[in-house]
């Protein structure tokens, strides 16, 4: 069967580092833009990807407005939307809680996922809309979901929105499993402390034609190792079948992959599984993750590193390691310092709860 192809062709973030102009120039620079906050863990210090503006809800208004704008489209009357989440609505509902010290005026409407969704189907008037919640693979499995659409003729015109608000919720969650950071996190590196939870906005316009700008999507990977309920897969086994499947639905070879975006959290488990499956799989790539700049936007990671995937590919410029001292496992190609070079494929890897793991394969037309 032919499947038809998917293009990205207009895109626009917001994240701790900013908008996409200057979240590029903080990972080629080797910037981190995580800050220390005390006011979540009862004055213990913490290190957070936290947005400068207060109005989330605003910001990502804005990053939809600018892909609408930039797009060939008048509206999206005719475009499906995919949402990628974990957070949802909790922040909203964590306002009416502290304000109120009581549940009774939280709105399960403005609580749920689908808060995002509902959000901008308002403020925009979708075709149709959906919300996936995979935990941090949620705007990956997005992706993949409007890639198998596209390929087949369902749509298009489709957005893949990636959107996670920082909380207590969340900060606090993660403090319980131990993987928190007090420092901006130094992933794959010998001494990691942990991982910075994180907060983060990414649009991105999926087409089936093509414009002067676009990457394409040309692979997705997906499995479930299912091993444990916050730890990978020791063996890695998962991580390397997500990145396996990508491989094979673009149809090519390991060693054609210039650059892995690796997830890369900057904690103990995650850094050491993926450092491994990675080793099992390729020889020699260059690797690197750029959530030592943005910390972990959880849901909305991977979009947010699609577009980080297409900055590269456009740029022709590998980013380096930031605060790589001395890594764990030296047996993987991290880079030092930033390389220029002809770059054709890009790899993004996205690892979640549960064994959820995905692998996105990007292309540069030529």
């Amino acid at each position: 069967m032919i499947k038809n192809r998917t293009f990205i062709n207009i895109y626009s973030s917001y994240s701790c580092a900013g908008n996409t102009k200057t979240l590029m120039e903080a990972i080629y620079a080797k910037e981190s833009k995580i800050t220390i906050d005390t006011n979540y863990l009862n004055g213990l210090p913490v290190a957070l990807g936290k947005i400068l503006s207060d109005n989330f809800f605003e910001l990502l208004r804005s990053c939809v407005e600018e892909v609408l704008e930039k797009s060939n489209l008048e509206n999206f009357n005719d475009t499906l939307l995919i949402v990628g989440s974990s957070v949802g609505g909790m922040k909203e509902s964590e306002k009416h809680y502290f304000k109120d010290k009581s549940y009774t005026n939280i709105h399960y409407k403005k609580h749920c996922i689908s808060v995002i969704e509902d959000f901008l189907q308002d403020n925009f008037s979708f075709a149709a809309t959906r919300s996936v919640s995979t935990a941090c693979t949620s705007s990956a499995n997005a992706l993949i979901l409007a890639k198998r659409l596209m390929n087949v003729g369902a749509y298009k015109n489709i957005l893949v929105v990636g959107a996670d608000s920082l909380c207590y919720t969340t900060v606090c969650g993660f403090y319980a499993l131990g993987v928190l950071s007090s420092k901006p996190c130094t992933p794959f590196n010998e001494v990691r402390e942990g991982m910075n939870v994180a907060e983060g906005i990414a649009a991105l316009l999926l087409q089936n034609k093509p414009n002067e700008q676009s990457i394409e999507i040309v692979g997705v990977g997906a499995s479930s190792d299912a091993y444990h309920m916050t730890n990978p897969d020791p063996e890695g086994k998962g991580a390397i079948k997500a990145m396996q499947n990508a491989l094979e639905d673009a149809n090519i070879q390991v060693t054609e992959v210039d650059y892995i975006n690796a997830h890369g959290t900057g904690t103990q488990a995650n850094d050491a599984v993926e450092a491994l499956a990675i080793k099992k799989l390729f020889n020699g790539v260059a690797v690197s993750s750029t959530k030592a700049i943005t910390g972990h936007t959880l849901g909305a990671a991977a979009a947010l590193e699609a577009i980080i995937s297409c900055e590269i590919l456009k740029r022709g410029k590998l980013p380096a390691q930031t605060a790589l001292v001395k890594a764990e496992n030296e047996s993987i190609h991290l880079l030092q310092e930033c390389q220029e070079k002809e770059i054709n494929y890009v790899l993004s890897n996205s690892f979640a709860f549960g064994g959820n793991n995905a692998s996105l394969l990007f292309r540069r037309l030529k």
